[in-house]
């Protein structure tokens, strides 16, 4: 094993981990991809260990045994103790000499930008933003649901459009086509019907995200009420990216905005011009773009800017997640 590597990259979401070994020159000379990454579910150890098994394919391919530094963008890593705690249990493997956890949100920021300057704000299945600085200040928030006043994601667009087609039907709220699109997505005539197969758990409840793309479905057919719910996560994107760069007083210079995770990268014409037309109002100089590079790259640009490497290093991994 007489190869050297720079950077240990690590993405590690809620559905799949991907890693990736850096050589100093910016070669990518080992990459593996592995399960999901859960540790309020599994245990931190268990979680670490189904990464483990990744990264001891990508140092196999590789040929190495450990690197420089390990660069490691984690889900579920969203206040600093839960940072620390992880970034002790990589330590504890000695896979690198230094070791660095961030949440897995600014591996999509990352990878979108030229240099560690912008805000991402990320729309999975929750929703989260990040910002950053060249100087190291960072932007961030707790983003771990409603007590930290998040609303949106897929989780939040579901139960808010189940939430209004159930007043719809029963008479405590307005008529609602979605009182109709829900439950048909299931097979089901009526939203009870749909209501009793969630609770008695008929329907799992990891199910509840299908109902994101009916949703949008629904407001493209004009439906005022699903509209409203995709104006209103509109409004919580740009509220996000306002704030952030507010933080790091990037609000009155040009500054990228990188729109990812699975809602925002679909690029819905409604969501996607409200987006624009709140954001060209709140923060005139921010350049919105939606983020297509692999997180992995995100993880490995963060990795090489901590060790101080060369533009041109930089550049070589780029162009090899870039051309894939």
């Amino acid at each position: 094993m007489g190869l050297t590597a720079s950077v240990l990259a690590i993405d590690a979401g809620n559905s799949k981990t991907d890693v990736a070994v850096v050589a100093p020159d910016g070669r990518v000379v080992g990459t593996a991809r592995g399960g999901g990454f859960r540790p309020p579910a599994v245990g931190v150890q268990a979680a670490v260990d189904a990464v483990a098994d990744a990264v001891r394919r990508a140092f196999a391919e590789a040929g190495v045994s450990s690197v420089e530094h390990v660069s490691a963008c984690l889900a579920n890593a969203d206040l600093p103790v839960e940072e620390e705690q992880l970034a002790a249990a990589l330590h504890a493997r000695a896979w690198g000499t230094s070791v660095e956890v961030r949440n897995d949100t600014f591996a999509i920021l990352r990878a979108g930008i030229a240099e560690p300057r912008g805000v991402a704000v990320v729309c999975g299945a929750g929703i989260n933003c990040v910002g950053m600085r060249p100087d190291g200040r960072t932007a961030r928030f707790p983003a771990i649901g409603r007590i930290s006043g998040d609303w949106g994601g897929g989780w939040g667009l579901a139960e808010e459009a189940l939430w209004h087609a159930a007043r719809a039907e029963d008479g405590r709220g307005g008529p609602t086509a979605l009182a109709r699109t829900l439950p048909a997505h299931f097979g089901l005539d009526s939203m009870y019907a749909l209501i009793e197969a969630l609770h008695l758990e008929r329907i799992g409840n990891a199910r509840r995200h299908e109902l994101t793309p009916v949703l949008f479905a629904t407001a493209v057919d004009g439906d005022p009420v699903a509209r409203a719910i995709v104006d209103r996560l509109a409004d919580e994107v740009v509220a996000m990216a306002a704030v952030a760069l507010t933080r790091l007083d990037l609000l009155a210079e040009e500054t990228p905005v990188l729109l990812g995770g699975s809602i925002l990268a679909a690029r819905h014409p409604q969501l996607d011009d409200r987006i624009h037309e709140l954001l060209a109002a709140r923060a005139p100089k921010a350049v919105p773009q939606v983020v297509t590079a692999s997180p992995v790259l995100g993880a490995a640009l963060l990795g090489l800017d901590h060790v101080r490497a060369p533009d041109k290093v930089h550049a070589r991994v780029r162009a090899f997640y870039e051309e894939a």
